[in-house]
């Protein structure tokens, strides 16, 4: 797991990896987020993550060009 693990709290239980991407600064849009899971660059709690629309909760880890995010989501 990276040293440089950001959090990002999310107000539901959950978010999809697309809008994730978006959020976090990830990606710069809806047409780069895509362009990154159908490369295979992003993974998800260590995985290659090809799903735009996955569900992400709270404890999951996504990472893109060496940048991790951890989502928190509101209790």
């Amino acid at each position: 797991m990276p040293d440089d693990l950001d959090t990002l709290e999310i107000r539901d239980s959950m978010i999809r990896l697309g809008q994730l991407l978006k959020l976090a600064n990830l990606a710069e849009d809806g047409v780069e987020a895509t362009e990154l899971i159908k490369n295979g660059l992003v993974k998800v709690n260590g995985e290659i993550e090809e799903r735009r629309g996955r569900q992400l909760t709270d404890g999951d880890v996504v990472s893109v060009n060496g940048e991790s995010v951890r989502i928190s989501a509101a209790r």
